[in-house]
C-alpha cells in the first residue's frame, strides 16, 4: 500500500484586493467584497475594511479568519489605550501597534496583508503598508492582495512618489484632489477585476478627511 501523506494547512487564502491613497488632507481606502477559496466564491458581500479609531482605517486581504482574529486583538488593545490615556490613538501610533502585533506572532504569523490609512496629527493623509510579519513603511499609496500585482504598476505609473533616499525628504502624499483619487481607485479595481478571478462583485471605498468618514460603493463584474 502506498504511503499517504497528510496535507492539511492551518492557512487558506481568501483572495481580494485592498488599495489606499494618501492626499494632502484626505485618505482613500478601498477593497472589494468578494471572499473566495480556490475556485469557489464563499460570499460576494464581505467587507475587508474596519475602522480601528476615529482617524485610522485598516483594509486586509489574505486568510480572513486570521484577519478577524487580528482585528479583535487591535480593538481590545485600542480600548485599553483609551482607558489609560483618555484619548483615541493617532494613525501613526496605530501603525506601530499593528506592526508590534504582527511581529509578536512572527513564528506562526497572522496570514493577513494589511494597509492602514488615516490622518496624522497634522491632518495630512497617511498610508502604511505591511507584510505578514509586521515590517511596515509609510507611503503615499499602496495595494495588497491578489490584485496588487496588477494595481501597483498602474499606481506607480500615475502617482510615482519621490525616492525616500532623496534629501531633503519629500512628503509621501499624492498630488491628486480627493475626487481624483476616488476616481483613480475605481479605475484600478475596474481594471484588476477583468484579470483577477479573486477580485470582484462590489467595491467599498472609505474617504477620511477633516469632516469625518464617507463611504461609497461601486458595482464590479460578478463572473
Amino acid at each position: 500500500m502506498p504511503i499517504q501523506q497528510a496535507n492539511w494547512s492551518p492557512y487558506d487564502n481568501n483572495g481580494g484586493t485592498c488599495v489606499a491613497i494618501a492626499g494632502a488632507d484626505y485618505c482613500v481606502i478601498a477593497a472589494d467584497t468578494r471572499m473566495s477559496t480556490g475556485y469557489n466564491i464563499l460570499t460576494r458581500d464581505y467587507s475587508k475594511i474596519i475602522q480601528l479609531a476615529d482617524k485610522s482605517v485598516m483594509a486586509s486581504s489574505g486568510f480572513q479568519a486570521d484577519v478577524r482574529a487580528l482585528q479583535k486583538v487591535l480593538e481590545a488593545r485600542h480600548l485599553v489605550y483609551q482607558h489609560q490615556h483618555n484619548k483615541q490613538m493617532s494613525c501613526p501610533a496605530m501603525a506601530q501597534l499593528l506592526s508590534n502585533t504582527l511581529y509578536y506572532k512572527r513564528f506562526f504569523p497572522y496570514y493577513s496583508f494589511n494597509v492602514l490609512g488615516g490622518l496624522d496629527s497634522e491632518g495630512k493623509g497617511c498610508v502604511f503598508t505591511y507584510d505578514a510579519v509586521g515590517s511596515y513603511e509609510r507611503v503615499g499609496y499602496s495595494s495588497q492582495g491578489s490584485g496588487s500585482t496588477l494595481i501597483m504598476p498602474f499606481l506607480d505609473n500615475q502617482l510615482k512618489s519621490p525616492s525616500p533616499l532623496l534629501l531633503p525628504a519629500k512628503d509621501a502624499v499624492t498630488p491628486l484632489s480627493e475626487s481624483e483619487a476616488v476616481d483613480l481607485v475605481k479605475t484600478c479595481f475596474a481594471s484588476a477585476t477583468e484579470r483577477d478571478i479573486y477580485t470582484g462583485d462590489k467595491l467599498e471605498i472609505l474617504v477620511l478627511n477633516a469632516e469625518g468618514i464617507r463611504r461609497e460603493y461601486m458595482e464590479l463584474r460578478k463572473d
